[in-house]
């Protein structure tokens, strides 16, 4: 009797312990359950690798973000001092970061260009809610559908009017030249024949702080194989430049196009401007280096935008009314070979690079002299992968004169031997001026790239495109008329003591500023809506 009770007492204990783990397992079920149906509801409108915040607000709660993985959410947290930007998608400044508040990035209405029966008649294309408005209007820059979707969906592979993939039957020398992947040679020439073009750039205002570096780089003593001084480039903005500075740089031969009046340090404007934002920032800052560093010959036609922050239509259309004759503003990523400069006319041969740039889709009678990324490793054959960098001084891991030199090398072995496509080495002056161990290895690298090579020539971003609309071999290259311009320029400055011009204008209100000119003295310091400076907006 003992035992059967036993026996009983043990049975039910099992019966329990059994009910308990099923119990348990049915409650761990349901939370998993929960889980899988919490985490779809929260990702199901969530773009692949959306970055998000469950809460928003201040502090730690703007620096944590999620992200919906197939093997489920991933979080991480920004460093300390830090704020995650939900629209940019990367971690920034604290001051910068305006959208905690928010949760998701802006939820945009996409249009309805493809559907299994048309919506439209020809010529039309339906918006959002079903609307059909002119094919013409979608991705024109202006909300014509009644809640936005015709600007919601501009890419290059979305655009309705989008240009079309280079036709090299079509796009022909001089006017028009493009490849499908961006790296032939123009005019078939074998490499081996192509002169390598380098083209030294710098941005921002021409003044006392480094109009000394400029002379030590170009002294005149620095010569192509033609006989020519080297030349460069230089993108100026307005504040602070001395264009009796910027005249005596022109006479010398080096190339002025403008990077902008106002520099304007908030780079979503330059995303989002207007057609006439960027007429005035660009079309007046031309006016404005024309009057008062007195350049005459129409020679000022390159655009650069501020912080490299590509203004996608609207800039490109800017420019074809304007008449500019380039922009190189754009980014290619690292790749070998490198790609040579094109028309707009087509579809860029590469992705739109960067992070939220907004590149141009439609069709534009402008070259775009293409910023190749440079490869910032010593040694490609030992060092980890590193993405690339297309502003010199944005290559963060050069500590050395040593590091710089054999990058500088690298560099310009990925670009020789391969398809000589233009090797673009852009700075701002401060990096080699505030770095004399790096300025050191670039003069010396430049001296003994001339020494050994009898085919490579320092140019402007004009003489490159005058190349390659009329290409000629290293033998021809000797003679080329266009690159004998300004070959070596005597004589003096136009003027050894510029007047120096204190001046204030209504749209910089508070301040005096100087303004060095070899012309006449205006009324006011000129400004985006004044750029002549006579007091008339």
């Amino acid at each position: 009797m003992v035992k059967l009770l036993a026996l009983i007492g043990i049975l039910a204990l099992t019966v329990a312990t059994a009910t308990a783990e099923v119990r348990i397992k049915r409650q761990a079920e349901e939370t998993t359950k929960k889980e899988e149906s919490f985490e779809k509801e929260l990702c199901k409108d969530k773009d692949a690798g959306e970055w998000f915040r469950l809460v928003a607000g201040e502090g730690d709660n703007c620096r944590d973000v999620i992200q919906c993985t197939s093997s489920g959410l991933q979080a991480i947290r920004c460093p300390a001092g830090l704020y995650f930007d939900i629209e940019k998608q990367t971690c920034d400044w604290k001051d910068a970061v305006k959208n905690c508040k928010f949760k998701n990035k802006e939820r945009k209405v996409k249009p309805l260009l493809i559907t299994d029966e048309p919506l439209c008649q020809d010529g039309f294309l339906a918006c959002g809610d079903g609307n059909c408005i002119e094919r013409g209007l979608f991705c024109n820059g202006e909300k014509d559908c009644s809640d936005g979707s015709d600007e919601n969906s501009c890419d290059i592979e979305n655009d309705p009017n989008r240009a079309p993939p280079c036709d090299e039957s079509v796009c022909q020398l001089p006017d028009c030249f493009c490849s499908e992947d961006g790296t032939t040679i123009p005019g078939s020439l074998p490499a081996k024949d192509v002169p390598m073009m380098i083209t030294i750039t710098f941005d921002d205002a021409i003044n006392n702080n480094n109009i000394d570096l400029y002379k030590e780089i170009f002294n005149g003593k620095r010569k192509n194989p033609n006989g020519c001084d080297i030349k460069a480039t230089y993108f100026v903005s307005h504040k602070y430049t001395n264009y009796s500075a910027v005249q005596e740089t022109h006479r010398k031969g080096h190339e002025i196009a403008v990077h902008s009046i106002t520099h304007n340090d908030e780079e979503r404007f330059w995303s989002n401007a207007t057609v006439d934002d960027w007429a005035k920032e660009m079309a007046g800052m031309r006016i404005i280096i024309e009057k008062y560093a007195n350049i005459t010959d129409n020679s000022v036609v390159g655009v650069r935008a501020p912080y490299l922050r590509v203004g996608g239509n609207n800039q490109f259309t800017m420019m074809e009314e304007q008449a500019f004759l380039y922009d190189s503003t754009i980014t290619a990523p690292l790749s070998n070979p490198p790609l040579w400069p094109y028309t707009m006319y087509f579809r860029m041969p590469h992705r739109c690079h960067g992070n939220l740039q907004s590149c141009p889709t439609r069709s534009h009678a402008v070259w775009e002299m293409v910023m190749n990324e440079l490869d910032r490793r010593e040694d490609p054959t030992n060092d980890e992968y590193l993405p690339g960098c297309a502003m010199v001084d944005s290559c963060s891991n050069i500590l050395t004169g040593d590091q710089f030199y054999n990058f500088l090398n690298h560099n310009f072995d990925r670009h020789y031997d391969q398809n000589r496509a233009p090797l673009g080495l852009y700075f701002h002056a401060a990096w080699l001026k505030n770095n004399p161990e790096f300025l050191d290895a670039f003069l010396y690298w430049i001296d003994e790239v001339l020494s050994n090579h009898n085919d490579v020539y320092f140019v402007t971003m004009t003489q490159v495109i005058q190349w390659i609309q009329n290409p000629r071999t290293t033998n021809e290259v000797k003679n080329f008329e266009p690159w004998r311009e300004k070959c070596v320029v005597e004589g003096q400055p136009a003027c050894w003591v510029p007047h120096s011009c204190k001046l204030t204008s209504k749209e910089v209100p508070g301040e005096t500023i100087n303004l060095q000119t070899c012309v006449r003295c205006p009324n006011n310091y000129p400004w985006v809506n004044d750029p002549t400076g006579d007091g008339f907006f």
